[in-house]
Order: C-alpha cells, then sequence, then structure tokens
C-alpha cells in the first residue's frame, strides 16, 4: 500500500530519487562522465542497456505567461464581480421597496386621519353655530351633553373661546372632559395615534 505524503515530503522523495538516478548514471557510465568511450559487456540473455535519462528542469513561469493567465481570466473576474455589485443592488432596491411600502401606509394613514379632521370640521356649520351662540350657557351645555360628541366638540370649537368656555363650565365634568379631550386631539397638527 502506497503511503500518502504530503506536498513538501514528495518534492523531497522525488529530489532524491532524482539525486540517486543520477549517482547511478555515473557509476554505471563512468568513462562517460569522462568523456571516453567504453564498451560494455552485456551477458546472455540480459536485458539491452538503456539510454541514460536526460534529467530536465522545471522552468518557472515567465512574466508572459503571467500576463496571458491574468488576461484569460480578466473577464471571468469582472463578470464574477459585476454579478456581485448587481446581487448586492437587488437587495437595496429589495430594502428600498420594503421602505417606500411602509412610507406609502403611513402616508395614507395621515392622509386619512387629515379628512377625518377636515370632515369633523366641516360637521359644524356656521348656522348651528350661531344658534348655539345665541343660546344662554346653561341650556346650550345641556344641549351640546347630548348631541353627538364629535359634533358637539366641533361647534364648541367654532364658538368664541369665552363662549365655550362658559358652556364647558356649565356641564357635566364627564360630558367636558370627553369634549376637551376631542377638541385637543383635532386641534393637534400631528396625528394623535
Amino acid at each position: 500500500m502506497p503511503m500518502i505524503s504530503s506536498p513538501p515530503s514528495r518534492a523531497r522523495h522525488r529530489s532524491r530519487i532524482i539525486l540517486f538516478a543520477v549517482a547511478l548514471m555515473a557509476l554505471a557510465a563512468p568513462g562517460s562522465a569522462r568523456g571516453d568511450d567504453t564498451v560494455r559487456q552485456v551477458l546472455p540473455g540480459a536485458q539491452p542497456a538503456v539510454a541514460p535519462l536526460q534529467l530536465t528542469r522545471e522552468k518557472a513561469p515567465d512574466q508572459s505567461e503571467i500576463e496571458r493567465f491574468c488576461s484569460n481570466i480578466a473577464d471571468a473576474a469582472r463578470d464574477r464581480r459585476y454579478a456581485l455589485q448587481a446581487e448586492e443592488l437587488k437587495q437595496l432596491q429589495a430594502g428600498i421597496n420594503e421602505r417606500m411600502k411602509a412610507l406609502d401606509a403611513k402616508k395614507a394613514e395621515y392622509e386619512s386621519w387629515l379628512k377625518r379632521r377636515e370632515v369633523f370640521l366641516a360637521r359644524a356649520e356656521d348656522s348651528v353655530v350661531k344658534i348655539y351662540a345665541g343660546m344662554k350657557p346653561d341650556a346650550a351645555a345641556e344641549r351640546l351633553a347630548i348631541v353627538n360628541a364629535d359634533l358637539a366638540a366641533a361647534i364648541l370649537m367654532k364658538l368664541d373661546s369665552r363662549k365655550a368656555g362658559v358652556i364647558l363650565n356649565e356641564m357635566d365634568q364627564k360630558a367636558a372632559a370627553t369634549l376637551t379631550g376631542i377638541m385637543a386631539s383635532a386641534a393637534r397638527r400631528v396625528d394623535p395615534s
């Protein structure tokens, strides 16, 4: 069973074999090393002499080979880099799209709230406001306590602040607190929720 060795020890092993082969060739042909032509005796039944192996050294790649290699893979590397950048851009676009959807939802919610506020203020028409403005505060407070809270708050917002304050003073504390809360939230410039 052959033993698996790591790459550095294989190189060492290979160099030892090469040195051994060179030494063996030097011993086998001592005359050829000196330049002499010697005759070798071949025994009957023996294998013919094999010509000595020529050792070749692997040459390191020169600069032109390196440049050719780099130029050959440059397009593939550029394509891969572009593919990675395109994937990153797709992920960023997906994130932006999600944020845009959330922003659109928030915008729609804000526009809905704004429309509700405008509808709320439009409910209290000038003629109704004039009627309540002409009433006595205790009677107006009694009537507004019975009316829808949104409508009552809209009417009170369109009344003169002194008149509205007197009417709220005449109301039940709980009803006055409810109307005041509605008026305060309607007067805000930002979404109360």
